[in-house]
């Protein structure tokens, strides 16, 4: 039995700085989570990877009505993984964002490489509590947190390992209260050692 997985949501090219949709410091999140990386993969426990695999035109994008700029499009360098982050080869790819009428911020929304969702995924491995970091703190990483809470995982935000948009200046702070009061417990690597 399982019991922990780790999630890593959409570190992407586009996310990091120079990206299209660059969160602030947003490659900060790389050393922390490749700390999380090596202990995962030490003691055998699962590791997921969700990215944002949007298709040319959807809903998302600013110029089709959305919020955001055209970012992470699938087989484009924006859409690939951060050149530092160290996934090993086990690591589940859950992708998200592909219906055009869809934002797809939640992991909970993604499905690996033979459509199977992620909570079908985590129930199949008895996984009860989820480790969570990556991008961005205000949206994806949310979604993924109060998705997971309300299906009932644990789970552990790994707050050293977060960065926000920010598009009004406490929207992460709002996003990680949000999420406590749902029942995520905050966590740093320094804790765990």
């Amino acid at each position: 039995m399982n019991a922990k997985a780790l999630l890593v949501v959409d570190v992407q090219n586009d996310f990091c700085p120079g990206g299209a949709l660059a969160v602030p410091e947003g490659d900060k999140v790389v050393s922390p989570l490749n700390d999380y990386l090596q202990l995962f993969q030490k003691n055998k426990w699962p590791i997921f990877a969700s990215r944002d695999w949007h298709p040319e035109v959807m809903k998302h994008f600013k110029e089709y009505g959305g919020l955001w700029p055209v970012h992470c499009v699938q087989n484009t360098k924006g859409a690939e993984f951060h050149l530092h982050l160290r996934l090993p080869v086990s690591t589940v790819i859950l992708s998200k964002g592909m219906n055009p009428e869809e934002h797809g911020y939640s992991a909970f929304e993604a499905e690996d490489s033979g459509k199977k969702t992620f909570e079908k995924l985590l129930r199949e491995l008895g996984i009860q509590e989820l480790w969570v970091g990556g991008l961005a703190t205000d949206y994806c990483v949310k979604s993924s947190v109060l998705d997971a809470c309300k299906s009932g995982f644990k789970v552990k935000l790994l707050t050293d390992a977060i960065r926000g948009v920010n598009l009004t200046p406490d929207d992460s702070k709002r996003a990680i209260e949000e999420m406590r009061d749902q029942g995520a417990k905050e966590l740093t690597f320094n804790q765990v050692k």
